[in-house]
């Protein structure tokens, strides 16, 4: 929703985040494959939906900018994928999908929310540690990296 003080600069209440159906498929692939070196495949994203997963995109003017993955259970929720296409960065949109994921979680009276991001994704990290997030713990070599593998910070919010 944008308001009429608006001056243009923060451009997030213009989207929207719904939920993902199939027919979004390509356009988050788009954006995966732009993004990431080593990115998901079209089959997880149809799996995470098949299984239930939280599955939302963020749109505006009907484009697809952005999307988040989110698994529940165990009494948790985990963050599997949050990802904004590189032009719309820097607007927001990041915190957007994080906030939307954030309330989906207090909505059901889950009280943690992990997630696992890279060392070397500096700009991630720091909006996750603006949220609230901590980091409990290391998962060696858990992602795929040039030279080998690297390690994943584990990050929890406690809501």
């Amino acid at each position: 929703m944008t308001h009429p003080e608006d001056d243009g600069k923060d451009k997030a209440g213009a989207y929207k985040v719904r939920g993902m159906a199939e027919a979004d498929i390509d356009n988050v692939m788009a954006i995966e494959l732009q993004v990431y070196p080593f990115p998901w495949t079209a089959g997880i994203f149809r799996d995470c939906m098949r299984v239930g997963y939280n599955c939302w995109v963020m749109e505006c003017d009907n484009e697809i900018h952005g999307y988040g993955i989110m698994m529940l259970g165990g009494g948790d929720a985990h963050v599997l994928n949050l990802c904004v296409k590189p032009e719309s960065r820097g607007e927001g949109l990041g915190r957007m999908m994080l906030t939307h994921m954030m309330d989906s979680v207090r909505r059901l009276a889950i009280e943690t929310l992990l997630l696992e991001v890279r060392p070397s994704n500096h700009a991630a990290i720091q909006l996750y540690h603006s949220v609230g997030f901590n980091e409990i713990g290391v998962r060696k070599n858990y992602y795929p990296a040039e030279n080998g593998r690297e390690d994943a910070l584990i990050l929890a919010l406690h809501l």
